[in-house]
């Protein structure tokens, strides 16, 4: 994995309503697999064309873990819209990301 992978939408399209997503992983281990495949599905679905995800190895880059006091991994931090929010784990539980991200949970 690149030391930061960055997946967007055209970035023309950048506004205030764009998701600014980062998520913190270690290396290629498999639940920091399953967390970018999973999230990557969600945003997709939930936020096509108003999202800007960043994926950031830990291992590749500790400063930038350590300046958001990481303390477990994966980590998605929802940088915007405010309010932020932290949420940890592999991603595979939809309605728990959705409800993290403030988006509508569709049944």
């Amino acid at each position: 994995m690149n030391k930061q992978q960055r997946f967007t939408e055209d970035d023309s399209k950048s506004d205030d309503n764009t998701y600014l997503l980062r998520l913190f992983v270690t290396g290629a281990s498999p639940n920091s697999s399953r967390a970018i495949s999973n999230l990557k599905e969600i945003c997709e679905t939930y936020l096509k064309g108003k999202y800007d995800l960043e994926i950031i190895d830990v291992y590749q880059q500790p400063l930038m873990a350590e300046s958001e006091q990481i303390i477990a991994l994966p980590l998605l931090i929802k940088k915007h819209p405010s309010p932020e929010r932290r949420l940890i784990g592999d991603m595979s539980d939809i309605e728990k990301v959705l409800k993290g991200l403030n988006l509508p949970i569709m049944q």
